[in-house]
């Protein structure tokens, strides 16, 4: 800067030296000091070292000096924008509160009951099916029907199964009826006395079973209208009665193509669905020879289809029959009874058919040896046997079936 100023002391002798020498060098060396002072000062954070000198500090708490440079305007730091809430607008006569969740319906709440409530009856169905079912010992059943029926293993089956199936609960919507057809001497009697027996006995009850027998209840000489109110009176008082103690009644009528057509059309009425409800919760039970013909002419035309017996004289499903050839030829079989049944009355349309088969031979002999030892004597098989060589048989395919089955069992044991 001196050199920048022109020097007064240069001047000539005949220059007046002015009085303000003194303090303009003052001012020039406060200056000096002042930019000595600024340089060795550290710049603060942030500011640029581009600075004009002379410029006074922004720090409030450091001393200012005076300059002749002009005054500087003040930095200004960006200020971060504060981010408003958005306002939230509650209606004027509610409370002013924020939800904390979204409130469930009522009816989200009624369907989760519901829910409850049905999976709790099915559950309570389930258990009452397996009660209900051991009511009436059906296993016990099978095994004395399989134990005192002879040559009728898939007869017996069947009808084990239809009763597993209707007695799983106690509410049904139409009854049960079992149609059993055969022709003399396989059985029929014989399973609906074993029948009847077996539900008097787990019923506890035998008012709660009625056996009706065509023959002896409605001879030829009484009116068929009569038959007709008397069997209507009986049947309603078995149900009636069933009803009340909650349990299923049994109905077995013997000899049902004996029946006139009046009491097949009040027995038809049973099975409708307007009758009162405690008419659908009963089990009818019919045995009939009728389409015993057809049953015989089926069982000669497959007896080839049959394996020949075992050497240890067991029996499979089927008896010697192929499973798979049996239920095919048993299928074949409940159809033609059908269709043949329905033409004499349509009471068989509702019928669940079980055909009893021809005896073998070997049946026949077992039927001898259980007579003899219920009549006291020993159940020899060589005496078994000439007591059934005796019997007529239809031979084909080398096997024998027996012509009358076990009919006349009892009566040639009783000639011993």
């Amino acid at each position: 800067m001196d050199s920048g100023q022109p020097s007064l002391e240069a001047a000539g002798p005949g220059v007046p030296r002015p009085s303000v020498i003194a303090p303009l060098r003052a001012v020039v060396r406060l200056r000096r000091r002042v930019c000595l002072l600024r340089k060795r000062r550290p710049q603060p954070p942030g500011s640029g070292s581009a600075s004009a000198p002379g410029a006074p500090h922004a720090d409030p708490d450091q001393p200012r000096f005076f300059t002749f440079d002009g005054p500087e305007p003040p930095s200004r730091t960006p200020r971060k924008r504060r981010r408003r809430s958005r306002v939230v607008l509650y209606p004027e006569t509610s409370r002013k509160y924020r939800p904390h969740a979204e409130r469930r319906s009522r009816a989200q709440r009624c369907l989760l009951l519901l829910v409850a409530i049905v999976g709790f009856q099915v559950l309570n169905a389930i258990e009452n099916l397996d009660d209900n079912a051991q009511r009436y010992d059906l296993d016990g059943l099978e095994k004395a029907l399989q134990r005192a029926v002879f040559g009728q293993p898939a007869a017996v089956g069947r009808i084990v199964a239809l009763l597993r199936d209707y007695l799983a609960t106690h509410v049904h919507s139409r009854p049960l009826l079992l149609a059993l057809h055969g022709p003399s001497g396989v059985g029929k009697s014989h399973v609906g006395r074993l029948l009847a027996r077996h539900f008097r006995a787990v019923l506890e009850d035998g008012a709660l079973v009625l056996q009706y027998h065509a023959r002896h209840h409605c001879p030829k000489a009484r009116a068929a209208q009569d038959c007709r109110e008397e069997l209507a009176r009986l049947v309603a008082g078995v149900v009636e009665r069933a009803e009340a103690e909650e349990k299923t009644p049994l109905v077995v009528l013997d000899e049902a193509e004996l029946l006139p057509l009046a009491l097949l059309d009040e027995l038809h009425g049973f099975l409708q669905p307007q009758r009162a409800h405690h008419f659908h919760n009963a089990i009818y039970v019919l045995l009939s020879s009728a389409g015993g013909a057809e049953i015989t002419r089926f069982v000669l035309q497959n007896a080839s289809r049959a394996l020949p017996p075992r050497p240890d004289g067991a029996r499979g499903v089927h008896g010697d029959w192929d499973a798979v050839a049996a239920v095919r030829a048993e299928e074949e079989l409940r159809a033609g009874l059908r269709a043949l049944l329905v033409r004499e009355h349509p009471l068989w349309q509702a019928a669940a058919i079980v055909p009893l088969l021809l005896l073998d031979k070997r049946a026949v002999v077992n039927c001898f040896r259980d007579e003899m030892a219920g009549e006291g004597f020993f159940p020899e098989q060589a005496r078994a046997e000439l007591l059934a060589a005796q019997l007529k048989y239809y031979r084909v395919a080398g096997r024998e079936f027996a012509v009358t089955g076990c009919k006349q069992v009892v009566a040639t044991v009783n000639l011993l």
